[in-house]
């Protein structure tokens, strides 16, 4: 008994309304551009939590092999404080987030 393997039909692409979540073809025009905005950000804000995350950790070791310890709280307390008078409570979870990023592995 030979089983034969049926190929499924290939779906409808989806019109740029339906990706969106627009109504019009205007909005998701406008939609899809502000997106393509937003991913060229989030790259470059990859970029940049990448060059913190190497900065942090030639601080890191200048201040272990100079007898001191891999983390200084108040620096982190000071972080945290602009990142919460910046962009308000969410800003210190993010500021929480970057410098559990850079304190690099345990």
């Amino acid at each position: 008994m030979s089983s034969t393997a049926t190929a499924k039909p290939a779906a409808p692409a989806k019109t740029p309304t339906e990706v969106t979540g627009a109504h019009t073809d205007e909005a998701a025009s406008l939609i899809a551009d502000a997106r393509g905005r937003i991913d060229a950000l989030d790259d470059r804000i990859i970029g940049l939590v990448q060059e913190r995350m190497a900065v942090s950790t030639v601080i890191q070791e200048a201040r272990i092999t100079s007898g001191g310890r891999r983390v200084n709280l108040s620096r982190e307390m000071e972080i945290l404080g602009q990142y919460r008078d910046a962009l308000g409570k969410p800003g210190t979870s993010l500021a929480m987030t970057l410098l559990e990023l850079c304190r690099g592995r345990v």
